[in-house]
């Protein structure tokens, strides 16, 4: 595939995530607190979370050992950066989570199957193969070394807050509650705030489009979802903290 189509592929990629972005503000996702029947077929919640984030693993590792652009160099450590990342999502949190009978719309499932897919594609085709072929450079410099700090903190924050929400729910016992711990002194979705910081991180190392266009998606999906658990939390709890955004401190 030439370089020039394949930019304008993603660039018709980002323009449709910020053309759902806006509906997202109106329509919860239903799953997790927002949970419907309405959405047709259920499947278990555990088994949703696996199939909807295992893609992203097998086929951007299927464009990079496929590909020829893979070097144990910083180009190898952004192919492990990716891939670690769903190794925990796909593989690692769902055995975390102690959901009881909680289930997902398969709609949910397949529509983040759909997006998997293409970014996974994406990214796995350009670090495997278009990289190398045009004449990328991958030299580590001030602005890579910030990208791995910003990547590391940001996988921590979301690792750390997901744990604490895991075993919140684990020790109450009585469903949701408000959380205290951590980043929520601040905002309502730390855990979203961590991926964005995450991808930050990984667009700056990568400098690339497919990056770019991972990190506008994961702002039209996480910024909009982060609302609509800020409004849930307020809605459901007449105690919840008066000062805390939804997931940018101070902010939003």
């Amino acid at each position: 595939m030439k370089i020039e189509i394949f930019n304008t592929l993603i660039w018709w990629w980002i323009a449709l995530g910020l053309i759902i972005m806006p509906l997202q503000f109106r329509i919860a996702a239903p799953y997790g607190r927002h949970t419907t029947l309405s959405w047709g077929p259920m499947i278990d919640n555990r088994i949703g979370w696996f199939v909807m984030e295992v893609p992203s693993l097998i086929i951007f590792s299927y464009f990079i050992i496929t590909g020829n652009g893979f070097t144990m160099d910083f180009r190898g450590l952004l192919c492990f950066s990716f891939a670690g990342h769903y190794i925990y999502r796909a593989l690692i949190f769902p055995m975390l989570i102690r959901t009881t009978n909680k289930k997902m719309p398969l709609t949910i499932a397949t529509s983040a199957i759909f997006f998997n897919t293409v970014n996974a594609s994406f990214n796995g085709y350009w670090l495997g193969s278009l990289s190398s072929e045009s004449g990328h450079s991958f030299v580590i410099g001030t602005f890579q070394i910030l990208g791995m700090i910003l990547f590391v903190t940001g996988f921590s924050i979301h690792f750390w807050h997901d744990r604490y929400l895991i075993r919140l729910r684990r020790e109450t016992n009585v469903g949701y509650v408000i959380p205290y711990g951590g980043l929520f002194k601040w905002v309502s979705c730390p855990n979203f705030l961590g991926e964005i910081i995450e991808w930050s991180g990984f667009a700056m190392m990568c400098w690339s489009l497919p990056a770019f266009s991972f990190l506008c998606w994961t702002c039209t999906n996480l910024i909009p979802r982060a609302w609509q658990h800020h409004r849930w939390y307020r809605e459901h709890f007449n105690d919840y903290p008066k000062s805390r955004k939804a997931i940018i401190p101070e902010i939003f």
